[in-house]
């Protein structure tokens, strides 16, 4: 690997960006970063091999983007626009079914939380989201030791190409998160396969499919999604075209437009990735708005670490600032009662939280739900 011989270069940004007051979101051109990590996946290319220069100037984009946005616009990177078209497609089929066929997969039927979470359902910050979604999760086959976490019922039987469409939009978007982190490691100096090893080279991975109808023009208040931040590692954003309703919150406390750019994702970054890189990356808080008068469907795809993984900062990166920013150990809390589906990262340095209190409902969580999401250590 890299290690530490990367001779990055440096990037010229504007001072609203390094501020934390940008005005809108970097975009990004993998597409040499694709090229170099598919050589080396099918060539017998040394990986102690430099990269080329223009391979370290978009892993020092990537890492600028997420040192001072938290988000970026990936172009370049190689997923066909068909299937990017499709796999929101045969999510606004399912949407315009009748409830009680959408019903017939329900979340709220699901003992692990899986399935048809109807308009409203989710609630951000103890209010109503105003949008509909299929919640999907990496499944495993029956025979596997941790099969009693999965649940492979909750995926729609209709519209017929659902299922297909989802499952080779999966297999692609997890190359596309595993050479994503190879840019990330290179941009932080650290070695090519950082993220690898039992680290998120086996991701517990999550996609969403949401519906987000219109929100009336006489309610201000409403939202289609509240304020929040991505509890894991990356998640990149397939939005439908024409459509302006995600938004992201600078430093100055501005919501800053992220329009749809044809072709591109939306990437930003999670808790998980603040808490690897020692606080170095922080994610930033990020809302949905839709005010026009179009039904809107996007499809995040959250590229999530190992099932088992314990997410601790990088000991090369705590030598390098000199110091233990983030905590030791991490957990991501949801309320056993599903009363709401933003989740919570505790952290502790010597001791495991073994219960927390829902701030909706206030009943305790229990130690199992955090086994349901991957997180205990």
């Amino acid at each position: 690997m890299h290690r530490g011989k990367l001779g990055i270069l440096p990037v010229v940004a504007n001072q609203d960006v390094l501020a934390g007051t940008f005005q809108e979101l970097p975009k990004i051109d993998i597409s040499p970063l694709v090229e170099f990590c598919s050589s080396l996946s099918l060539n017998a290319a040394s990986p102690e091999s430099s990269p080329p220069s223009d391979v370290r100037r978009v892993a020092s984009e990537i890492d600028a983007a997420c040192r001072e946005v938290g988000f970026f616009y990936l172009t370049g990177h190689g997923v066909p626009q068909q299937l990017m078209d499709s796999v929101r497609e045969a999510g606004r089929e399912f949407f315009a079914l009748p409830e009680e066929n959408k019903n017939e997969i329900a979340l709220s039927k699901s003992p692990i939380f899986r399935g048809y979470q109807r308009l409203g359902e989710n609630i951000t910050q103890g209010r109503h989201d105003m949008h509909e979604a299929i919640d999907l999760y990496r499944e495993h086959p029956a025979d596997h030791p941790d099969v009693l976490f999965w649940e492979a019922s909750s995926r729609p039987s209709r519209p017929e190409r659902f299922k297909p469409v989802v499952q080779e939009y999966v297999t692609t978007m997890k190359g596309l998160g595993r050479t994503v982190l190879r840019g990330m490691a290179m941009g932080l100096h650290l070695p090519l396969d950082t993220f690898e090893h039992g680290r998120a080279d086996d991701p517990f991975w999550v996609i969403r499919v949401i519906g987000y109808p219109p929100l009336a023009s006489s309610d201000t208040e409403s939202l289609s999604c509240g304020e929040h931040t991505d509890y894991g590692l990356l998640t990149f954003v397939n939005q439908d075209p024409g459509i302006t309703a995600l938004q992201v919150k600078n430093k100055a406390g501005e919501w800053v437009d992220a329009p749809p750019v044809p072709g591109s994702f939306v990437v930003n970054i999670g808790d998980m990735l603040k808490l690897w890189t020692n606080g170095l990356y922080q994610p930033t808080p990020h809302r949905v708005v839709n005010r026009s008068r179009t039904f809107r469907v996007s499809v995040p795809f959250f590229y999530e670490p190992n099932f088992d993984v314990r997410v601790e900062p990088l000991n090369a990166l705590v030598k390098t600032m000199g110091r233990l920013v983030w905590g030791q150990w991490s957990m991501v809390i949801t309320c056993v009662r599903r009363c709401s589906t933003t989740l919570v990262s505790a952290y502790c340095s010597s001791s495991c939280v073994q219960s927390v209190p829902c701030t909706l409902c206030k009943v305790d969580t229990a130690l199992e739900s955090l086994i349901l999401l991957g997180w205990m250590h």
